[in-house]
């Protein structure tokens, strides 16, 4: 039987100088108040439960509660939905030797290696039943069994959950025991949105650029319209969606300016910027496939059906794993209403009148998307 691991065993850790906002950028009431919550929880050694959509930041949130707090042990991190159900319960508790087959020595599970630090289990709500009944009973006793063993191991256990899955309604579909939420869910913290902390933008951007790994003469310099442009983007990716922004823009804008019309047009587009020989090689292939087609403008039928029709998506699976509907389908917004733009010289009230739009929503879509007109207009 493996020996007992007491608090006490272990050296109170110093932390008067950990600093959370090297972690977590912003200045705005929403990052504030998360700091402050942070700052009271890692003082405990209570269960919590980080709640979030998908690229907030909940990792770096486990990441700030652990190292603002006296546990002097490791922070070990596993997500329950990236390692299969099979293996996950082996991966948590470990195993003995000899428990299935291939278990040729004994292993300890990522439990007993956080035992004096802090467990991270990420994506929660993926976990199976099967095992959820396992883990409400060591976070009660604070003691685990390995696969194939029958000692119970004390373990010094302090839980950080996460998910970004509605757990009361996974309780009330069947998916998710009851008991065990209200286990882990002592000290709930709830992870804004970036788009409900638009006013962090600007330090994210700043902290994001100042940790890509190029000389600071290569990196590019986003102007005031670029970050205006970012902070009205309604980032359905969050921070994630934000640092990738940024790595794109080290790629493809070094040491260069970077536009309001550049974050529209290449980098939440993900349309890389054309050289003029670039462009007019394009017209010249495009140019050749046109002269194919003859085209009747006075033919009302003949414009219906050069518009896409729905059907034309059927086949996209065939080509894509997966598809962003929602980028898509704003990614064609874009276009069409800057087209419509266009063609009426910047004049909303007919741009809205041939994109069949009531002028106020044409204007809150351009505000929506960071799109401009070229005129007072």
């Amino acid at each position: 039987m493996a020996s007992v691991t007491k608090i006490s065993d272990h050296k109170i850790k110093k932390n008067n100088n950990f600093n959370i906002r090297s972690l977590i950028s912003g200045k705005s009431r929403q990052t504030d108040e998360l700091i402050k919550l942070i700052q009271m929880i890692s003082k405990t050694n209570s269960t919590a439960l980080i709640l979030g959509e998908t690229g907030t930041g909940k990792d770096v949130i486990a990441r700030a509660i652990h190292k603002s707090s006296p546990r002097n042990g490791p922070l070990i991190t596993v997500n329950c939905a990236a390692i299969p159900s099979e293996l996950l319960e082996s991966e948590l508790f470990g195993h003995e030797k000899g428990s299935f087959t291939g278990a040729d020595k004994l292993r300890k599970g990522k439990f007993e290696q956080s035992s004096g630090g802090s467990m991270f289990l990420d994506e929660i709500g993926d976990m199976p039943l099967s095992l959820q009944a396992k883990l409400l009973r060591a976070i009660e006793n604070k003691t685990i069994q390995r696969v194939g063993g029958s000692a119970d191991i004390k373990i010094d256990l302090r839980l950080i959950c996460a998910t970004h899955r509605d757990l009361e309604k996974k309780v009330e579909n069947g998916e998710f025991r009851a008991d065990l939420f209200f286990r882990i869910n002592v000290l709930p913290i709830q992870v804004p949105s970036l788009a409900e902390r638009r006013e962090d933008i600007p330090d994210l951007i700043f902290n994001l650029l100042k940790n890509v790994d190029i000389e600071d003469d290569l990196k590019p310099k986003f102007n005031n319209d670029a970050i205006t442009s970012l902070t009205r983007h309604n980032w359905p990716g969050n921070v994630r969606e934000l640092k990738n922004l940024i790595e794109r823009a080290c790629i493809l804008f070094q040491g260069q300016e970077v536009t309001s019309t550049n974050i529209t047009e290449n980098l939440l587009r993900l349309k890389a910027p054309n050289t003029i020989e670039e462009q007019n090689e394009i017209w010249d292939v495009t140019s050749e496939l046109m002269d194919e087609v003859e085209f009747d403008d006075n033919n009302e039928e003949n414009k219906v059906d050069n518009l896409p029709h729905p059907n034309n998506y059927k086949d996209w699976f065939t080509f894509y794993d997966e598809i962003d509907i929602r980028r898509h389908l704003q990614d064609i917004e874009i276009i069409l209403i800057e087209a419509a733009l266009e063609k009426t010289n910047g004049k909303i009230a007919n741009a809205a009148d041939i994109l069949k739009l009531r002028r106020t929503t044409l204007i809150e879509k351009m505000k929506k998307f960071s799109i401009t007109k070229n005129d007072n207009n």
